[in-house]
């Protein structure tokens, strides 16, 4: 049996993982930096590759302890490289690096976006592939076509925004704070998702294609009316929440006839959703209605796993088994490859 320590440090998360070639996980360890966030609304960057020095060395040693094991028992290091902040990344791939020489053992470059929906694969316990995957976080929103772990065919992806970095932006109108995705979806709780006719970008179109700026736009200026250049953010209410309501289900019903569309037009009958956004809820809820109406099985991970971690990194398996491993000079590769 051979012990994998996975690395994660793409955006705000520290995170770091043991698990081994049967894809058991013996431990995933997540350093959250939301509080150092929220003061500025969305993730800073610069704040975030500073925090994952201070995280990373006490999140690795976690990991490795709760795992029962010692750095001696590893066999095989994994990190995302790719995608996300290129200084947050450049931390774990590092690390990564110099982990792997000191030890003597493989090293294993790992894409996030494709991690995401390995952790569906993980949350089933079971072969899913060949399937539809759709990845919706805080930096993407995608649909691909995964014929395999190591297949990834780009079928359509946002114009603009991410749907989860809509949340942030409409958490911010509306004056609810960071991260915006819990935060949207706590005052729509008590909200009417009709309440407000927010639009559905490319609902007429075969594209499979996303747009969210515009119904941010339309949230702004439903909230503000047309003067909103010094407007302050609305006190608690019903409208705040028919607000926050109407635009979660405007962007919820987007993702489910995206989804349908892609169904009905590769043939595929499992859809695997990742990302932070699939923790929503709402979402979860109109997939699922969506899926059995279509036929087709419908896998989203439990909350653990939808969030940055590093346990999803256990695709790394896959690519160990092909004796794909990375070179010395692996980078850090901000863009999605």
């Amino acid at each position: 049996m051979t012990h994998f320590l996975a690395l994660e440090t793409s955006c705000d998360e520290t995170a770091a993982a043991v698990f081994t070639d049967d894809l058991t996980v013996k431990s995933s360890v997540v350093a959250s930096q939301h509080d150092l966030h929220t003061r500025f609304g969305g993730v800073v960057p610069e704040i975030a590759s500073r925090a994952h020095l201070r995280n990373l060395l006490p999140v690795i040693d976690e990991a490795v302890r709760k795992a029962g094991i010692t750095l001696a028992d590893v066999g095989c290091v994994a990190v995302h490289n790719t995608p996300g902040l290129v200084g947050a990344l450049l931390v774990g791939v590092t690390a990564a690096k110099t982990l792997s020489l000191a030890l003597g053992v493989p090293l294993v470059a790992v894409n996030h976006v494709a991690s995401h929906i390995y952790a569906c694969r993980l949350a089933a316990g079971k072969d899913i592939f060949p399937c539809l995957g759709l990845v919706v976080s805080g930096g993407h929103t995608a649909l691909f076509r995964c014929d395999t772990a190591l297949s990834l065919e780009l079928l359509g992806g946002t114009r603009d925004d991410a749907a989860g970095e809509a949340f942030d932006k409409v958490a911010a109108i509306l004056g609810l704070g960071f991260p915006g995705g819990p935060a949207v979806e706590r005052e729509a709780a008590t909200g009417h998702p009709t309440a407000f006719p927010f639009p559905r970008a490319f609902a007429d179109d075969a594209r499979l294609e996303f747009s969210f700026s515009g119904l941010k736009t339309a949230v702004l200026y439903a909230c503000h009316g047309q003067n909103v250049s010094n407007a302050a953010p609305p006190g608690p209410g019903q409208k705040r929440a028919d607000l926050a309501a109407s635009f979660q289900e405007a962007v919820v019903d987007a993702l489910s006839l995206k989804c349908k569309q892609a169904l009905r037009q590769t043939g595929l009958t499992r859809l695997a959703v990742g990302g932070g956004v699939s923790a929503n809820k709402r979402l979860r809820m109109k997939l699922a209605e969506m899926c059995a109406k279509e036929g087709a099985e419908l896998i989203i991970p439990p909350l653990s796993l939808c969030t940055d971690n590093a346990a999803m990194a256990a695709l790394a398996v896959e690519k160990w088994k092909l004796g794909q491993f990375a070179p010395p000079e692996l980078d850090a590769e901000p863009n999605f490859i």
